[in-house]
C-alpha cells in the first residue's frame, strides 16, 4: 500500500489531493513538524533533506513533491492526470509543474521563512526579504490568473482536471493570509477557479483529513 508522510497544509497536500482523486488505497503517516520529527534520524533515512512529503510505494521511496506527482501520474495513467507523453500538452505540463515547484513554491518559502536568508538577529533584514517575496509572489499569481484567462477552461490545464490543479490549489491556498498584497482568491479568474476546486469531493476530504478550518483559500 502507498504511504504518504505528511503534515497538514504543507506541500504534502498536493499528493494527498491526487491520492484522494485516484481513489486508491493509501495510508497517511503524520509527521509532527513542530516537534521536529522531520529532522530525526528515522525520517532522515527517508529524506536526508528533512522535508515533507515523502511517499513510499512498495520498495520505492520518493521525496520532492513534483517527483511524487509525476510518479502518481505515470503509475495511474487511466486517471488522465497528465497529458500523454511526447505531446506538446505534456511539454507544457512539465513546464508548469517545474514552474510551480521551482518558482512559485520557492518564492513562497522565502516569504514564510525570511530569517533563513539573513544573518541571525537581523529582524529588519528579514522583514524586508519577506516584503520583497510577497511582492514577487503577487506577480506570479498574476501569471496563473493570465493562464486561466488565456484558455478560458474550468481547470488549470483547460477543459480537463489534472495533477497541476492540486499544485495550483495548494500554493494559492498559502497566500490566503497575505497582508500587503492581494491573495490568490482576489483575482478575477483564480477566485472562481479556487471555488470550483473547493467543490470537488476529493478536496473536501483532504481538508477534513487534515483537520483544517476556514478560510480555506
Amino acid at each position: 500500500m502507498i504511504q504518504l508522510h505528511h503534515t497538514p497544509s504543507s506541500a504534502a497536500m498536493v499528493p494527498h489531493i491526487l491520492l484522494e482523486e485516484l481513489g486508491v488505497p493509501y495510508e497517511r503517516l503524520p509527521v509532527d513538524r513542530a516537534a521536529g520529527e522531520h529532522k530525526q534520524p528515522e525520517y532522515l533515512k527517508l529524506n536526508p533533506n528533512g522535508q515533507i512529503p515523502v511517499l513510499r510505494d512498495g520498495e520505492l521511496v520518493l521525496y520532492e513533491t513534483a517527483a511524487i506527482v509525476l510518479h502518481l501520474c505515470d503509475t495511474h495513467t487511466q486517471a488522465n492526470l497528465a497529458p500523454a507523453v511526447g505531446t506538446a500538452a505534456r511539454a507544457h505540463f512539465y513546464k508548469w509543474l517545474v514552474w510551480l515547484t521551482n518558482t512559485l513554491q520557492a518564492t513562497l518559502m522565502i516569504y514564510f521563512y525570511p530569517d533563513r536568508w539573513v544573518d541571525e538577529g537581523n529582524v529588519g533584514g528579514a522583514t524586508e526579504v519577506k516584503a520583497h517575496a510577497e511582492r514577487k509572489v503577487a506577480g506570479l499569481l498574476d501569471q496563473l490568473d493570465d493562464e486561466l484567462a488565456r484558455h478560458g477552461g474550468p481547470w488549470f490545464g483547460g477543459s480537463s482536471y489534472g495533477a497541476l490543479d492540486a499544485y495550483v490549489f495548494t500554493l494559492c491556498r498559502w497566500t490566503r493570509n497575505f497582508a500587503n498584497q492581494a491573495p490568490a482568491r482576489s483575482r478575477p479568474h483564480l477566485g472562481p477557479y479556487l471555488q470550483r476546486m473547493l467543490a470537488r469531493p476529493a478536496i473536501e476530504r483532504v481538508l477534513a483529513n487534515e483537520n483544517l478550518s476556514p478560510p480555506y483559500v
